[in-house]
């Protein structure tokens, strides 16, 4: 099985051997803190060893509650934010089809997928509520504590439709809880209602979740294949122990990266050169923005969507503020065939492309953006997954998770707490007249 390579050759002019080596050192202590639970926040690390330790009973609990929800559901709504949906939504965009939601023809016997509960939109949600009636319906509210605002006003909304339409009893039945294992509101309505449940691991703090329920559960609905997943995840975990940065490519990438932040290079832009990569970029953006962002440090995390965003963003990478660096996603092989045919009149000039597949020309359009930025003066580092898979979504996956802890730690922050989320709820309950 081919694995996930990390190619550092635009960064030679830009960082030395010694400047990576003298990091040796540190990367070593970050692991072994992150390994022995010694670091700031290791109430938080459970994820570390996820993959090696999973409970193998819930995983097949997740595939059960899946098969039931396919067999009596048209639509399924996952009503959650931040880490509660961000994963799930990630891996459904990169792994089913292309269209779909939009298309029975592609997505065969598999539910319909929508998320809510991720913003405070009503309009959203009335439309929302308005697809619902198109088929049979299943629901999974994703709370810790239940008392989020955004999750929990979208739930008590669904909540009602779901038992105007189906009644009580029955609509219990099409509701999963995903909460914590002993207390909360939600933990207290899925007992007294006698909802479905799965649990929220203590030790695991959201933006690391995805690979518990909170990511599988949706996931494996969607006709995603949860077993390859955590077989990624697995071989991740063991080929990413090697505390040595130049024997890891997790670490070199987290040394890297600190170098550069130390050099006022303080946006990451993480790109793409396939759409089915897009929200994997806003799983990303949450992860290390929420991880790094504290005590006034951290790297803000971008994302843009080649070649998309060369047409918005491109002159701005190109010759704007130098205070920025790219890591691309590029996949290995490119599934579609479609080729570009001659053309007699050629009045679109695109001769020269004849015989060509979109996948040979997507590939020539990364290489020369990486040279023109490269020259633009824009460090930029290339990770390439051999190809889009389930497996190498939990190879991708855990290989964040692990970058993102080791730079935390670099910096000198607790990457796994979020205490600046709470400003802006104190001020909107007290707008509201929240008591």
């Amino acid at each position: 099985m081919k694995t996930i390579t990390l190619d550092a050759g635009y960064l030679k002019n830009t960082i030395t051997e010694e400047e990576l080596s003298a990091l040796n050192d540190p990367v070593q202590k970050a692991h072994y803190e992150l390994h022995n639970e010694t670091g700031k926040g290791s109430d938080f690390v459970g994820w570390v060893n996820q993959p090696r330790d999973f409970d193998r009973e819930e995983l097949q609990k997740v595939q059960k509650v899946a098969k039931k929800i396919r067999e009596n559901t048209d639509i399924f709504v996952v009503a959650g934010i931040g880490g509660s949906y961000l994963g799930a939504k990630a891996g459904i965009e990169m792994l089913t089809p292309f269209f779909y939601n939009d298309s029975k023809k592609i997505r065969g016997d598999f539910p319909r997928v929508y998320f809510a509960g991720h913003h405070l939109s009503g309009e959203y949600l009335e439309a929302l509520l308005t697809v619902l009636d198109e088929g049979e319906v299943s629901l999974n509210i994703i709370s810790k504590s239940g008392t989020t605002t955004e999750p929990a006003v979208a739930f008590r909304i669904l909540k009602q439709y779901m038992e105007n339409r189906y009644g009580k009893k029955e609509a219990a039945k099409r509701i999963v809880a995903t909460t914590d294992r002993e207390k909360g509101a939600l933990k207290e309505l899925a007992h007294k209602e006698g909802y479905e449940t799965f649990i929220v691991p203590d030790d695991i703090g959201g933006r690391y979740s995805v690979l518990s329920p909170v990511g599988m559960l949706p996931m494996a609905v969607a006709g995603i294949d949860v077993e390859e997943i955590m077989k990624g995840a697995k071989d991740a975990y063991s080929q990413l122990l090697e505390p040595d940065l130049k024997k890891n490519p997790c670490y070199a990438y987290s040394a890297y990266r600190n170098i550069l932040y130390n050099k006022g290079k303080k946006i990451e832009i993480l790109g793409n050169f396939d759409p089915r990569l897009t929200f994997f970029g806003e799983w990303f953006k949450q992860l290390f923005g929420e991880s790094e962002g504290k005590e006034g440090k951290g790297i803000f995390p971008a994302t843009l969507n080649f070649t998309t965003d060369l047409h918005s963003m491109g002159q701005y990478i190109q010759e704007g503020e130098r205070s920025l660096f790219e890591t691309v996603l590029k996949v290995g092989e490119e599934e579609g065939q479609l080729s570009i045919e001659k053309d007699h009149k050629n009045l679109d000039g695109l001769n020269y492309l004849a015989g060509k597949t979109f996948g040979e020309i997507n590939e020539k359009a990364l290489q020369g953006t990486l040279q023109a930025h490269h020259e633009g003066g824009v460090p930029s580092m290339i990770l390439t997954l051999p190809k889009i898979d389930a497996y190498y979504f939990g190879y991708l996956v855990y290989f964040f998770m692990k970058a993102c802890g080791i730079s935390g730690y670099l910096l000198g922050v607790n990457p796994f707490d979020q205490p600046g989320v709470e400003a802006y709820k104190k001020n909107m309950f007290r707008l509201l007249g929240k008591k």
